[in-house]
């Protein structure tokens, strides 16, 4: 029999909003769009993703309407639900309605991912920064999961305490970013500092250099940064470390994946 292709599917999250979730997960979309990989986004934000938005995506239909009809026997094709960026990147969008949110049972997101796994390269998925059982489940399924971190107090210390439970459960397979672009004016701590802090190693970095000044026109416009020539070509340093994680966190071999005592 032919071997089929499963996606690696990559789990974007933090301890805090406003760390730069979505872009980093729109940019690693871009780097394996580059790399000439087929990927899904699928925003599990769910109370407040914003991918479908920052792509001028005019989404009918959202993750809501696939675990709906999945519950009342009315799905019938996934591709009903997807929408497509361009020739390598597809997207579900997260509700528009966040009273819906509280509606989807997380077991319907793991028939979701059996429906897209074997379709694509790799599955990128941007999440809250709730640990619930939506991403208990997110982070169980996932092979990598890629856990932001600024230099602000209250995230390292949130951090600190979620990194600890990882430990605590012989769990590995989770990647740190750290995102120095996001507060260029916070300078509280150094990489050591941080290190020392959340009691982990630093995995990535976005610098201090990458922040965009005018990014609030890329999304105006539907544009991902890293898919911007005059990006590329200015922001190359920070362009080639993405391309490098993107590459790592699909290659790295996973070792054990999290549990829900649920």
């Amino acid at each position: 029999m032919p071997n089929i292709k499963i996606a690696k599917t990559i789990c974007v999250t933090s301890t805090k909003g406003g760390v730069g979730k979505t872009v980093t997960t729109l940019n690693l979309a871009a780097m394996y769009h580059l790399l000439n990989k087929k990927v899904l986004i699928l925003d599990l934000d769910l109370y407040g993703g914003g991918i479908g938005l920052s792509l001028n995506l005019d989404s009918e239909k959202t993750v809501y309407n696939i675990v709906y009809d999945m519950m009342n026997n009315k799905f019938k094709n996934i591709n009903d639900y997807i929408y497509k960026y361009n020739e390598n990147i597809d997207v579900i969008c997260a509700p528009k309605d966040p009273r819906q949110a509280i509606k989807i049972d997380s077991k319907y997101i793991d028939l979701l991912l059996y429906n897209v796994e074997n379709r694509y390269d790799v599955i990128l998925i941007d999440t809250n920064h709730i640990l619930d059982s939506v991403n208990v489940t997110i982070m169980d399924r996932a092979y990598n999961n890629l856990f932001l971190v600024t230099n602000d107090p209250i995230d390292l210390k949130n951090a600190k305490s979620i990194i600890s439970i990882f430990n605590d459960n012989s769990i590995t397979n989770y990647k740190i970013l750290y995102n120095n672009s996001r507060d260029t004016g916070k300078d509280y701590f150094s990489t050591f500092d941080i290190k020392n802090i959340i009691k982990a190693n630093i995995d990535y970095t976005i610098s201090k250099n990458f922040y965009i000044k005018n990014i609030d026109r890329y999304t105006i416009d539907g544009k991902i940064l890293l898919l911007d020539s005059h990006i590329q070509k200015n922001k190359r340093k920070d362009f080639n470390n993405f391309k490098n994680m993107a590459i790592n966190l699909i290659e790295e071999k996973k070792k054990k994946r999290v549990t829900s005592n649920d």
